[in-house]
């Protein structure tokens, strides 16, 4: 097939690229506005008892599928004439709304009830509305309704937030961003570039297929969106890796197309084994990386779930992309593929020559591994500690849910979330709803006594139930608002005084489980702490499975690509080390708040889909360089290794040279695609949503990592310790590999 589009490139170079931008094009008009179908949304297990109750709440009790909360605040207070006639309107706008479920304010409840919804120094109140939709509809409607109603007039300051507008504040932030990032990636990626092959010409090709890939991806998403619902934070990973892995994939191409000319092949034959070999590699990389996210299949959160969709996608459209378009290109430009060439340019100006072509042996990447292999023990075992100890705070890490101050601070979901917990004596935030089903032919007895028991459990502050409301097991006074009796079902509503994501929140929730239900009922917990629980234990119940899933796909393919059983392992124990730098550092900067948290509001958790995201992906990405770099040594074994009975000592000595001839001929390519893919995912920095500016931080730091102290050091040097075990496998396995294994060579 290779061989075949080799050919085709050949005949065909125009008709090739006119179709290949005819797709783009068409693939941008349909795909671009993807962003208006997505959601920020799908940190929640669907399946979670959660879920379920927070499906039953919202069905029965009418209280909408999530919250908008607009708070009133005037200076002389929230009974002064100013406030109350701005509330009155405001809630009255919210009542006549076909989106909203329910209204509740500190200006429509009794007095009792107005206490809860009223500021510790009576100068702000609270309105809250349920919004109907579900999670993607209904962060739509609050923003219409926020862009209606919530005005600052006659001295009365008014800002909207909760859940609703948490979620329609992201989507917005996060279009906001991907220009943002764009606008850095790309410039700077494009000088990286020229700096790299030197000409313009040829550092424009790779942005061309990062093109084709980012629009293509956008497509896939959005015939996504006709079946499901896709998170809106997919649409970041497709800028960053499409771009990312176009650059690798066309860089490695053209490097392997510069190295066959140099050796004397003709164009022709020069392209037909370039698309053959390294097209060969891009197609088995990317298959590796592929398969590498779409474990994230196997996680409910639809938030997961968006960015395996949009990973595989854009992988699949950069090496298509890249094996199609670049050699057509390539035999298109001929000679022109060097044109406008920068560092032709600077040397005429400061009237210096052409540095003359080095020998491989005298090459930095050879040497410096040739000097690694005489020091393999102790450059192994430092790089080793000092992994293991930037890894170490990763031992202490707390998850938590995302909430407002994933936003900036200048978002007013962001400040009214600040004004809660600082403000109010009662956080909604981390009340705990307790939902019983079936309530059909129970006493209001058992449905008090019930309440009483989870009154009297520590840091309670108080629980609201259908029959009134208690404080430590006695009876003080009538329901609230957050309770009631609907079709067969009831619902209670504990006050909590625990601080959300801390132990004192678990140990509190562990005890409110261990309450027996009222006449032994059935009853299920919603809340913002539930809600957490229930999405680390759905990621931690299935993350062997998708670790073992990796790790098998892992060690199939290397063995594929190698023939033998120690690489793959040598592989996945390098690529999760490589790992350790990042995960430590996500705890160190953005859960203990160290470097001023790069700029974000550090609440002493990590929202547990993060770490699982950035493990699936940077480690498909570090197989990425891992096939690159044991692709080309492979083929120097093939060529090197001793006959078969050959002594330790030669075998020995064909590995080291093997590696060090693989590193001296893709270094500089793995070096450069680190460099450009990091710029791509540092760009993720600049994102104002905290835990895409943490995912940007994360990639970065194992990109560079695993290009860097792993690739260049640990490899070598693990290498050079394994000998000729690198390449065992057991006898069966080696006939195995003679029939279906893939080489470069």
């Amino acid at each position: 097939m290779l061989h075949r589009i080799a050919l085709l490139a050949i005949a065909a170079p125009r008709r090739i690229l006119v179709m290949s931008l005819l797709v783009m094009v068409a693939a941008a008009v349909y795909g671009i506005p993807v962003a208006k179908s997505l959601s920020a949304a799908g940190f929640q297990d669907p399946s979670s008892e959660s879920a379920q109750a927070t499906q039953l709440i919202a069905e029965k009790f009418h209280q909408g599928d999530m919250q908008l909360l607009v708070t009133v605040t005037s200076p002389d207070g929230v009974a002064s004439r100013n406030a109350s006639v701005v509330a009155r309107d405001i809630v009255n706008r919210l009542e006549h709304s076909p989106y909203v479920a329910d209204v509740t304010s500190a200006w429509t409840v009794p007095p009792q009830a107005a206490a809860d919804l009223t500021s510790k120094d009576s100068r702000s109140g609270l309105i809250v509305a349920g919004i109907t939709g579900g999670e993607n509809d209904a962060q739509k409607y609050a923003k219409a309704l926020s862009n209606e109603v919530v005005h600052d007039r006659d001295g009365v300051t008014v800002r909207a937030g909760g859940s609703a507008m948490v979620y329609a504040q992201i989507n917005d932030q996060t279009q906001r961003d991907l220009l943002l990032m764009e606008s850095i990636a790309i410039p700077l990626s494009f000088l990286v570039l020229v700096w790299v092959f030197g000409g313009l010409v040829a550092a424009a090709l790779p942005m061309l297929v990062g093109g084709l890939a980012i629009v293509g991806s956008m497509s896939v998403l959005r015939l996504i969106t006709l079946q499901t619902d896709v998170s809106i934070f997919a649409l970041n990973l497709s800028t960053a890796m499409g771009l990312a892995l176009a650059i690798d994939y066309t860089l490695l191409i053209i490097s392997r197309y510069r190295d066959e000319l140099a050796d004397g092949a003709p164009r022709d034959r020069a392209l037909v084994r370039t698309v053959s070999t390294a097209g060969r590699t891009v197609l088995f990389s990317a298959t590796t990386v592929a398969l590498s996210m779409i474990a994230m299949l196997l996680f409910p959160m639809y938030f997961l779930k968006s960015f395996a969709y949009a990973g595989v996608a854009t992988v699949g459209f950069a090496a298509v992309a890249a094996v199609i378009v670049t050699p057509a290109a390539i035999w298109l430009l001929g000679d022109r593929l060097d044109g406008l060439d920068v560092r032709r340019l600077l040397r005429r100006l400061t009237r210096r020559t052409a540095p003359a072509p080095k020998p491989v042996e005298q090459l930095f990447w050879y040497r410096s591994t040739k000097a690694i292999a005489h020091r393999a023990v102790p450059v192994g075992l430092a790089v080793v500690v000092l992994l293991l100890a930037l890894g170490a705070p990763f031992l202490d890490v707390k998850w938590g849910f995302p909430d407002d101050r994933v936003l900036p601070e200048t978002a007013s979901a962001h400040q009214v979330g600040d004004q809660l917990r600082d403000d109010y004596a009662n956080n909604s935030d981390s009340a705990v709803a307790v939902v019983v089903p079936d309530a059909n032919g129970l006493s209001a007895t058992a449905v008090e006594r019930y309440a009483a028991d989870l009154s009297r459990v520590p840091g309670v502050a108080s629980v609201s139930a259908p029959t009134g409301t208690f404080v430590a097991g006695e009876k003080v006074g009538p329901p609230t608002a957050a309770t009631g009796v609907s079709d067969g079902s009831a619902l209670l509503t504990v006050g909590s005084g625990a601080p959300l994501f801390s132990d004192a929140s678990e140990t509190q929730l562990d005890e409110l489980h261990g309450v027996a239900g009222p006449d032994g009922r059935e009853v299920q917990f919603a809340g913002t702490a539930q809600v957490n629980r229930d999405s680390v234990d759905a990621i931690t119940t299935r993350l062997p499975w998708v670790l073992g899933l990796i790790a098998a796909i892992t060690f199939g393919l290397l063995f594929l690509l190698t023939g033998s059983v120690v690489l793959p392992l040598k592989a996945v124990v390098l690529n999760v080390l490589s790992l350790t730098a990042a995960f430590g550092a996500l705890v160190w900067i953005f859960q203990e708040g160290h470097l001023g948290a790069f700029g974000t509001t550090s609440t002493g958790t990590l929202v547990a889909n993060m770490p699982v995201l950035l493990f699936c992906i940077a480690f498909g990405l570090s197989m990425d360089y891992e096939v690159f770099l044991l692709a080309r040594i492979r083929e120097f074994w093939l060529r090197l290794r001793p006959p078969t009975g050959g002594s330790r000592a030669a075998q020995r000595d064909a590995n080291d040279e093997s590696v060090a001839l693989g590193l001296a001929h893709t270094g500089r390519v793995i070096t450069a695609a680190a460099v450009v893919m990091s710029i791509s995912f540092a760009a993720l920095i600049a994102a104002e949503v905290s835990f895409m500016r943490m995912f940007g931080v994360g990639l970065t730091l194992a990109v560079l990592v695993d290009a860097t102290l792993v690739r260049m050091m640990l490899v070598p040097a693990f290498m050079h310790v394994l000998g000729g075990w690198n390449w065992w496998a057991p006898a069966s396995l080696v006939r195995l590999h003679r029939r279906i294994g893939i080489s470069e060579s």
